[in-house]
């Protein structure tokens, strides 16, 4: 079976490729199978590594992709400077080659491109993150007007099957009212919340135009998905962005 990749269909400009792996087409066993690119979540470490190895071959990328220290936090870091990155939920290139990785199994990952494709983002956004100010973080992070920058949201958990306690709502509520648009009550007394919605705010009050998204739940795609909320111990996709040659 070939390594699954669903390609990001958004405004981006030639030579900018992006998308989020599958679960599908790595070496891994139950309850990992099969391609999980997570060193941290109990796998066999070599079969992490021939599923990044797989993967780099399937896409054909240009170097090792930049495998962050997720912490569900706000720090966003420079991928060209040298030297050990830390721990951190967001990273920004202007270098072609360098490709920018977020690991995800039900969080929203969001990826980044400038107009003329020169500066490219990506962002691990989870309820906290987001909530925090993840997104801002990264868009500031790359330096560039807002109006001209490219979004897109990869799979994650859907607002069907992400129901959330009061807080989470009462912390996006806090920073703006619109917020409780995100957020449908259920018949337990709690909230299924829209991650989507909730992103796609933020970008838009920062001016960001073009946001589009792969429109593909986590939870329930149980052959294509890893889940965390579905599965616990479970692998990890991770969502791509990258730039292949110079800029036209």
């Amino acid at each position: 079976m070939s390594v699954g990749f669903l390609e990001a269909l958004w405004h981006a400009p030639p030579g900018v490729r992006a998308g989020c792996a599958l679960r599908t087409g790595g070496l891994g066993a139950a309850p990992y199978a099969s391609l999980n690119l997570g060193t941290h979540v109990g796998d066999e470490p070599a079969a992490v590594a021939e599923n990044r190895r797989l993967l780099r071959a399937a896409l054909q990328l240009p170097s090792e992709p930049l495998w962050l220290q997720q912490e569900h936090g706000i720090r966003v870091i420079d991928a060209d400077a040298p030297g050990v990155p830390g721990p951190a939920d967001g990273a920004v290139t202007r270098q072609s080659g360098r490709v920018l990785a977020i690991l995800v199994a039900d969080c929203l990952p969001v990826l980044f491109v400038s107009a003329d494709g020169t500066v490219l983002g990506a962002a691990h956004a989870g309820w906290r993150g987001l909530a925090a100010g993840v997104l801002e973080a990264t868009v500031a992070a790359m330096r560039v007007d807002p109006q001209g920058l490219s979004a897109w949201t990869g799979p994650h958990i859907g607002p069907d099957r992400f129901e959330v306690g009061a807080e989470v709502r009462a912390a996006f509520v806090a920073h703006d009212e619109r917020a409780a648009a995100g957020f449908a009550a259920n018949a337990r007394g709690r909230w299924q919340c829209n991650l989507d919605l909730l992103a796609r705010q933020r970008l838009g009050a920062l001016g960001v135009q073009h946001i589009t998204s792969a429109g593909l739940c986590t939870h329930s795609q149980t052959a294509q998905c890893f889940s965390y909320r579905r599965d616990g111990r479970t692998g990890r996709m991770a969502a791509l962005v990258w730039r292949q040659g110079a800029v036209p």
